[in-house]
């Protein structure tokens, strides 16, 4: 059921499905690779133009990197307030050679259009563009407050975000927050979620000797680089899945029950999950359920391990230096800083001789899953859908949400609109067309539903 102000919305969205298309193309043609600096000051402008012409107060806000764009639209302070967050900028597109048409050369096949940025995040910000838009174009007016926050430097890590909200946030001032970001689920079936990990990256360096040596001549004398950092990494985490780090655990909020029972209400078809990813086993600990291992615990993965020769056939040398790039997930209360402090600890007790070298970190975030604003997304998206979305306590992975609910104290959610198999960060990154126009009717009934508090 949808409702007498909400019916007249859709009506005019379903009219316009093919102009929303080549607007959408029109815009992810446009490069915006924020590790780069391409495109980045035009996209900004682009979007200040375009947000400034529906009437909002927009303005791109400059920072030590690259800009926010910000967009206010005011009906009443009584109404309620919702912050849409998502960013324009986007990955590389290398490696070229592995796409099917040019990466900025939007084209449509088999019902989707192929594009950098098209799914993440462009599309998806695009449809709620476009659902204000639908609002304002039938009523004239939008049905609560709205504030847009587009950044440009969340592909690389968000390193502005925090110190823009904290000096911003009397105009951010929201009762929640909604991204639009990542993927559905693998059946198509829409997703709320309700938290984040966060993450801690960090390297381990070692030098044993001043050059390589001859593995013969002075093996057994000179101490091999990587079996110091081989050695330290087993001291870590245990073949049994344990992470053995003091401390590293000491302030984790575990999981209520009500979270708890969301995850396993989450479907799941492990023996096809496990194919398509061609495991023979989970990882351990084996005896941890499946959504337990992605919300509610944290990892630590080596990214990488180098050193010494790695080239065709043998060499007997003996490495005098080695590297480990690693990254600890976090799950809410930790935090970043106190992993680097248990880290650095326990080198210091267990290889002295280890350089450890922090990379960068975000905090996780957690909003409460008995959110009423959360129950207002979820009726919003049955209206637009037809089907209640599948509710996720948390995300594997890591976005800055913690800046809402961190620095502004407020909920914030994630409401995906891309296909599964986006192929986001990869070659031939693409959105099916329904979905992006189911995502401007999820917009446009987020929006009727507030209006109607």
């Amino acid at each position: 059921m949808t409702s007498k102000t909400l019916d007249p919305v859709l009506e005019h969205i379903g009219a316009r499905s093919d102009e929303y298309v080549t607007r959408l193309m029109d815009y992810v043609k446009n490069p915006s690779i924020s590790a780069h600096n391409i495109g980045i000051r035009e996209v900004s402008e682009l979007l200040v133009a375009q947000l400034s012409a529906l009437g909002m107060k927009a303005e791109a806000i400059p920072t030590k990197g690259h800009p926010f764009v910000l967009a206010e639209y005011r009906v009443d302070p009584d109404k309620p307030t919702v912050l849409l967050y998502g960013h324009y900028d986007v990955q590389p597109p290398d490696p070229l050679e592995l796409w099917d048409s040019p990466p900025f050369t939007p084209t449509i096949r088999d019902g989707r259009i192929y594009a950098r940025g098209v799914g993440d995040n462009k599309g998806q910000h695009f449809a709620q563009i476009m659902a204000i838009e639908a609002h304002l174009a039938v009523h004239g007016t939008l049905p609560c407050n709205v504030i847009f926050l587009l950044e440009g430097e969340e592909e690389i890590g968000s390193p502005q975000i925090a110190d823009f909200v904290r000096d911003h946030r009397d105009r951010l001032e929201a009762d929640f927050v909604v991204t639009a970001d990542g993927p559905l689920h693998e059946s198509g079936r829409a997703t709320l979620t309700y938290g984040v990990r966060g993450m801690c990256s960090f390297e381990m360096r070692v030098k044993t000797a001043a050059r390589d040596a001859h593995s013969g001549n002075y093996g057994g004398v000179m101490p091999n680089a990587i079996w110091t950092l081989v050695h330290l990494l087993g001291t870590m985490k245990t073949p049994d899945g344990q992470i053995t780090i003091d401390g590293l655990h000491a302030p984790i909020i575990p999981a209520t029950e009500v979270e708890i029972a969301a995850s396993q209400a989450l479907p799941l078809d492990l023996p096809a999950y496990m194919q398509k990813m061609g495991l023979s086993k989970l990882d351990a600990p084996t005896d941890r359920p499946f959504w337990d291992r992605l919300m509610f615990h944290p990892t630590m993965t080596i990214n990488g391990l180098h050193g010494g020769y790695g080239g065709q056939g043998s060499k007997s040398v003996l490495p005098c230096s080695a590297v480990a790039k690693c990254d600890i997930r976090l799950v809410e209360a930790m935090t970043p800083q106190q992993v680097m402090d248990c880290v650095r600890a326990h080198v210091a007790k267990h290889a002295p001789e280890v350089e450890v070298i922090f990379q960068g970190g975000m905090l996780p975030s957690k909003t409460a899953i008995d959110s009423p604003w959360g129950q207002v997304i979820q009726q919003a998206i049955t209206e637009a859908r037809g089907e209640a979305p599948l509710v996720y306590p948390c995300a594997g992975g890591s976005l800055p949400d913690y800046v809402f609910t961190k620095i502004l104290g407020v909920p914030a959610f994630v409401m995906p609109y891309a296909n599964a198999d986006e192929a986001n960060h990869a070659p031939n990154e693409n959105m099916e067309i329904s979905l992006f126009l189911k995502g401007i009717q999820t917009g446009a009934a987020l929006l009727d539903r507030l209006g109607r508090i």
